[in-house]
């Protein structure tokens, strides 16, 4: 069987802000390969094996967090589901660090961490493996000719239905109104179903939510944050 070719994939946002604190960069170099979700990069793995999730987890249903940010809402879920395993993938290494950090002090041991793009663990990723799937203030790329760097276009859609199982819920949250345009757009297309009935199903927070810093942003500035709910059908 020939190796797969890697894609040519170009990726838009940040990869580090300003300077770690070296607490962080102890949690880095201390901490992240021990949590590391197995080989997803190329190098490491260029034939594209799928990753044992049955190895990592034991068992456990396995949920995905795309893009982190600082980990708040991913460690709070961690915390609540001890009998659930969540990949997170983010490629700013700040918010790596941070989400580090409170894993350390929540002391949680049923998360692991992707430092990179999301598109490289849906390779490995196998089919219908993932019960949940959140996609929290996701980066808006407000204006108009840069909406295709939206995570919620057909390059991201695509294989994050191939990994999710059937039935699987997918949560997007977000205070700008045309990514919620966009996303009401293009997740159905993907086989996912909005399963809101009523305007509170988008506007109230789901129970087990925790609000993250990019939420509490968001308020302070005025915006509306809409929670979107949809199951793979």
């Amino acid at each position: 069987m020939s190796t797969p070719q890697r894609p040519r994939r170009n990726f838009y946002g940040r990869l580090k802000g300003h300077n770690l604190k070296q607490s962080q960069e102890t949690y880095l170099s201390e901490d992240l390969s021990a949590l590391s979700p197995g080989a997803v990069d190329w190098d490491s793995n260029p034939d594209r094996r799928p990753l044992d999730l049955q190895e990592m987890w034991g068992g456990r249903e396995c949920w995905l967090e795309i893009g982190f940010g600082g980990g708040e809402h991913m460690v709070h879920q961690a915390q609540g589901n001890p009998d659930v395993g969540i990949i997170g993938c983010e490629p700013y290494i700040n918010g790596v660090a941070m989400l580090l950090g409170k894993i350390r002090k929540a002391g949680v041991d049923n998360i692991r961490v992707h430092p990179g793009d999301a598109r490289d663990l849906f390779d490995v990723l196998p089919e219908a493996s993932i019960a949940r799937a959140f996609l929290l203030y996701p980066d808006p790329w407000p204006k108009a000719r840069h909406h295709r760097r939206r995570f919620v276009t057909p390059e991201h859609l695509a294989p994050l239905n191939r990994v999710m199982k059937q039935g699987a819920i997918l949560r997007i949250a977000t205070d700008i109104e045309d990514y919620v345009r966009q996303t009401l757009e293009q997740v159905p297309r993907h086989g996912f179903e909005w399963l809101a009935e009523r305007p509170a199903d988008w506007r109230t927070p789901w129970e087990d939510w925790q609000s993250t810093r990019y939420e509490m942003k968001a308020l302070r500035e005025g915006r509306t944050p809409h929670y979107l709910t949809f199951r793979k059908a």
